[in-house]
């Protein structure tokens, strides 16, 4: 899995609103904080806030705000919100691929991997990431030898 700026821009965006929350944030101090480019910032913010994730508001008490309280919100929800499925092959999902011959099970593994992938991203919240505490089974990942390691 590929995370890009925006992703990751967008799960930095929203942890500090997290760690700010229920408070506002004006997208200057966002970009401040985890430096990044302002402009790019407030683009991946409007995804969020069409997608219902955090929620604008105007003035110069202004800023942005999680919609939901950041133990509800998954960074699978974010990533989707601003890149779109999180595993696809050939811009089509897993499921909807079709081989011959002798990579006709390969679809199988797709799925499997896009499986894998949510069972991280959908199951820890902004709130655990925060707190440093996220679900063991996702702990248990980082504790692998090679986990660490490039390949």
């Amino acid at each position: 899995m590929q995370i890009s700026a925006r992703g990751d821009y967008a799960v930095r965006a929203a942890l500090a609103l997290a760690a700010a929350h229920p408070s506002l944030m004006s997208a200057q101090a966002i970009a401040q904080e985890q430096d990044m480019p302002r402009k790019f910032l407030e683009a991946v913010l409007a995804d969020l806030r069409r997608s219902g994730i955090v929620r604008a508001q105007r003035g110069a008490e202004g800023g942005y705000t999680l919609a939901q309280p950041p133990r509800d919100i998954t960074v699978g929800a974010i990533l989707r919100a601003v890149d779109g499925p999180l595993a696809g092959v050939r811009g089509l999902r897993p499921e909807e691929t079709r081989y011959e011959g002798p990579a006709e099970n390969l679809p199988r593994l797709w799925v499997a991997v896009r499986a894998a992938i949510r069972e991280v991203v959908d199951e820890v919240s902004l709130a655990e990431l925060v707190s440093g505490k996220m679900p063991a089974h996702v702990r248990k990942l980082t504790t692998r030898p090679d986990a660490w390691e490039p390949r």
